[in-house]
């Protein structure tokens, strides 16, 4: 998995929600915070090359790689077939053979390469393809090692958000303590 040694903590804000921190522990599991499934279909924060192009920097892969339009075609097979898979983890199904094909299709094309210049700084001209590639080698990897067993969904009955309990014990319940975590917390306070 796309992890570092230092979580990356993604600033996420619904709407009408206060802002808080989450690390996903997998760049995956990050695109699955920018809706486009499923019912979220309506909250896509990807819908242009340009936000494709935006949130690739952002993301733990911290790659500026432009997008085209097509890559927005092969962003929603890739985020799809993640979320599919990773709801049938959550559930104790078979995967399904659609989003394992779909997922492996995208794995299969050229992920991002490193490089390295004389100043010691990376130096590559990233594509948003070879990028949605790493991502779904990412994807492969955690679903395909035992990793996968540390997938979690909080446990928040209104938030579905999907992460790795990159925690020592395993034992991470919620997306984030600054929001499903303390209002759980303080709903058995009045409890």
């Amino acid at each position: 998995m796309t992890t570092g040694s230092t979580p990356h903590e993604l600033r996420l804000r619904w709407p009408g929600d206060v802002e808080f921190g989450f690390d996903a522990g997998a760049v995956c599991l990050e695109l699955l915070t920018t809706g486009g499934v499923g019912r979220y279909t309506a909250h896509d924060s990807l819908p242009t090359p340009a936000a494709l192009t935006a949130w690739l920097e952002r993301s733990r892969l911290g790659v500026a790689a432009k997008s085209t339009v097509d890559d927005l075609d092969v962003l929603s097979r890739l985020r799809t077939a993640i979320w599919d898979i990773a709801q049938a983890h959550l559930k104790g199904q078979a995967l399904p053979r659609a989003a394992v094909s779909a997922l492996n299709s995208v794995a299969a094309s050229p992920p991002l390469v490193p490089a390295l210049s004389s100043s010691g700084r990376t130096r590559s001209k990233p594509t948003a393809a070879q990028a949605l590639s790493t991502i779904a080698r990412d994807a492969v990897e955690l679903f395909g090692t035992p990793a996968r067993e540390r997938l979690r969904e909080c446990s928040a009955d209104n938030c579905q958000l999907v992460f790795v309990d990159l925690s020592r014990p395993g034992q991470r319940r919620w997306c984030s303590m600054d929001r499903c975590g303390n209002r759980a917390k303080q709903r058995a306070r009045r409890r």
